[in-house]
């Protein structure tokens, strides 16, 4: 039998920032930027939570639900920096680590019972540890999967622990609403809800074969999760296997609608830019370039191109972006945000051509020097020439802090 424990960070982005300010404890605390701004909120403090603000509402609704809050723009190397140190107190416990995200992780301690006892001790042992160190708190699910440990996690905060005894897991699930199975959203409770699904004993009394003809394979899916399974999504892989990716992304949203062509352009180098460092600091080559374009009235299209050859330069896919930017957009509308993708990728350079092979050269050893100065001063401090009108500050919420990517094996 598995011993699945997921760890889950309490107010992470919070916790962090009263790390930094110690005045901020106890206060309604909102991370994500002013609350005049466009946006969203990225993290909310337990007091803040209070008056009904959540993740990803707009920062000026925040603004109004608790017109006393302390607005925060964010540290963003900070919540990497900690997700790191987090990650290391983790495989002290483990080697089978998975972090789902920057402030969530699941580990397998199958095993681990002559190191760290029992599956509550050795929770214990690691709350405590990552309270000591740290100074941070955290919520911890055990279970024999994925799954009901996530949702336990979930029941347990904030700051506890929470066991389900194996065999016990379809018992436990039964009561809770069907909105606590990761991977049902609001659609698919609704949907649920039309059929009288409102709980999970609901879903799990029902026909598989029922599930399959009336949501396909998430049907399956649902009723693996209904009796406290691993089933669909995140929960088929291994616990600390090696993942491929399957794109990078960067979006900026814009503090006011814009026509301006220069900014727009600008822009999307920027994005291009932060997408091919990341794509270089994962040892990848990508061959599709995506646009994501939101005008005035959130109305949104995307468009894909495929390029000849994988690449990892940033010429390459400055080229094909704008080239979709300027098939697709109305010169007359106004943007709301820009958004950059690359995807389908590989570990194998392409063969030099024998036209463009010494300037292909030329500028992985330009980049390369750029990417050390970055990593080493910041992101501000290079940029190619058609970036710079479109620099600006990042949001939190709108950078992954923790990427969700692996180096490929040498």
């Amino acid at each position: 039998m598995k011993t699945i424990f997921h760890l889950d960070m309490d107010a992470f982005f919070v916790s962090v920032e009263e790390l930094l300010d110690p005045s901020l404890k106890g206060k309604p605390v909102i991370v994500g930027g002013k609350g005049d701004e466009r946006g969203v909120v990225s993290a909310a403090s337990y007091e803040a939570r209070k008056y009904g603000i959540h993740s990803a509402m707009p920062l000026r609704t925040a603004s109004m639900l608790c017109p006393h809050a302390i607005f925060v723009e964010g540290h963003l190397h900070l919540y990497r920096e900690y997700s790191e140190k987090i990650e290391a107190v983790l495989r002290s416990f483990s080697p089978l680590v998975d972090m789902a995200s920057v402030d969530e992780a699941y580990l397998d301690m199958t095993g681990c019972e002559r190191l760290w006892g029992p599956p509550l001790q050795s929770a214990h042992r690691l709350h405590q540890a990552i309270t000591d160190q740290l100074h941070l708190n955290c919520s911890i699910g055990i279970s024999s999967s994925r799954l009901v440990s996530k949702i336990a996690s979930d029941q347990a905060k904030r700051n506890g622990i929470l066991w389900i005894v194996p065999g016990t897991e379809a018992n436990w699930l039964a009561p809770l609403e069907v909105k606590r199975i990761p991977g049902v959203g609001k659609v698919t409770e609704k949907q649920l809800a039309t059929i009288g699904i409102t709980r999970i004993r609901d879903l799990a009394s029902l026909d598989e074969r029922f599930l399959l003809d009336r949501f396909g394979k998430w049907g399956l899916a649902l009723a693996g999760k209904a009796q406290g399974k691993d089933a669909g999504g995140w929960f088929d892989t291994v616990i600390g296997a090696p993942e491929d990716p399957k794109s990078i992304s960067h979006e900026h949203t814009f503090n006011e609608d814009t026509t301006d062509e220069k900014l727009l352009r600008a822009t999307l180098v920027r994005l291009t830019e932060k997408v091919m460092k990341r794509l270089r600091d994962h040892s990848f080559h990508a061959r599709t370039v995506q646009l994501k374009l939101r005008f005035e009235g959130f109305e949104t299209l995307t468009r894909a191109k495929s390029l000849g050859d994988a690449t990892d330069i940033d010429r390459d896919i400055v080229e094909a972006i704008l080239h979709l930017f300027n098939s697709n957009w109305p010169k007359d509308r106004k943007v709301r945000l820009l958004g950059v993708q690359v995807s389908h990728f590989t570990d194998q350079a392409p063969q030099p051509s024998l036209l463009t092979g010494d300037e292909d050269r030329k500028w992985r050893n330009a980049l390369k020097a750029a990417d050390k100065l970055k990593d080493k001063y910041g992101e501000g401090t290079l940029h190619l020439g058609g970036a710079l009108k479109g620099v600006y500050k990042d949001r939190v919420h709108e950078t992954a802090p923790k990427e969700p990517v692996r180096k490929p094996p040498k």
